[in-house]
């Protein structure tokens, strides 16, 4: 692998990620795309909702993806972690975990989010299968089943709703005692349950039941929960990225930090996660430092 400066360096290599890469590396644009191997989606089986990719699974996506952009001789890869980013003066110096060391002009981060799940026996398990979060995902799969939220806060009425539009077999699962007017929810017809969760029985994530601390079993097809999330990796913010309050990095219309070199694209930039938003952000990106680059270097020319 060549080690001279890049013109740009992608961290992560994900849909969006790849999808930055494929407008620069048909613009010309001498990339490198370094990625752990830690998508945020890694557990599910199937993706949905992405025009000509409904039900594919989303390694294969990505494996695609990369083949497709790998076939452009100025873009490569690395299979590896960035460590450390260093800016000095206009340009960015990287170190992996491997050792190794570039240096870059321009950054894109497509590092993604990291979901923290629910302390609850069987949840992992089934997370990205039967424990969902998006009914835009997979909502569809799991119509008219039984299906219970996990859920005990504010957003609590507003999901409810939403879900109902799949299925009208639905209760609320709070975990504790409620921390909002459940009679607003009981007046859709929708139970809502307070009792501690013990453990979630399962078949290879296949959701069976939900199992309460009294004893109780309530069958479930699947169970819709918004887990907290966090960046996945924290190297914009010490950059000086800024990061709202929910915890998404910020950026422009054209997937620009605060920052004019560095940009970010992904589900580290929005709750609205899905491979097709991704995929659109990259292509902004990608197109927008080309731009960039092109109108620098004529203004070099003409100054």
């Amino acid at each position: 692998m060549e080690t001279r400066p890049f013109e740009v360096i992608i961290i992560g290599g994900s849909y969006a990620g790849l999808s930055s890469a494929l407008a620069l590396g048909r613009s010309l644009r001498k990339v490198l795309i370094i990625d752990s191997g830690t998508p945020c989606n890694k557990p599910t089986p199937h993706s949905h909702n992405y025009l000509t990719q409904d039900g594919v699974a989303p390694e294969e996506i990505a494996r695609i993806g990369l083949k497709q952009v790998l076939a452009y001789d100025n873009v490569q890869h690395l299979q590896d972690k960035v460590l450390e980013v260093i800016r000095t003066g206009e340009e960015y110096d990287l170190k992996t975990s491997k050792g190794k060391n570039f240096t870059t002009g321009q950054l894109i981060f497509a590092t993604g989010l990291k979901d923290h799940l629910p302390d609850i026996p069987g949840f992992a398990a089934c997370w990205g299968k039967t424990a969902i979060h998006c009914p835009y995902c997979h909502g569809y799969e799991v119509r008219g089943k039984r299906t219970g939220i996990l859920v005990n806060n504010a957003t609590a009425i507003d999901f409810a709703k939403l879900i109902h539009n799949w299925t009208k077999d639905l209760q609320i699962f709070t975990n504790g005692a409620a921390k909002f007017d459940i009679a607003i929810i009981t007046k859709l017809g929708i139970p809502v349950i307070e009792t501690p969760i013990q453990q979630i029985s399962h078949e290879a994530g296949c959701m069976t039941a939900l199992q309460l601390q009294d004893g109780t079993n309530h069958k479930l097809g699947a169970l819709y929960h918004r887990a907290p999330t966090s960046q996945q990796c924290d190297l914009p913010a010490k950059l000086g990225c800024q990061v709202s309050e929910e915890g998404h990095l910020i950026v422009d219309g054209f997937q620009r930090t605060n920052i004019p070199s560095i940009f970010a694209v992904g589900d580290c930039t929005t709750p609205f996660r899905s491979v097709a938003k991704a995929v659109a952000q990259g292509s902004t990106a990608g197109a927008i430092i080309n731009h960039d680059l092109i109108a620098n270097a004529y203004e070099n020319v003409l100054s």
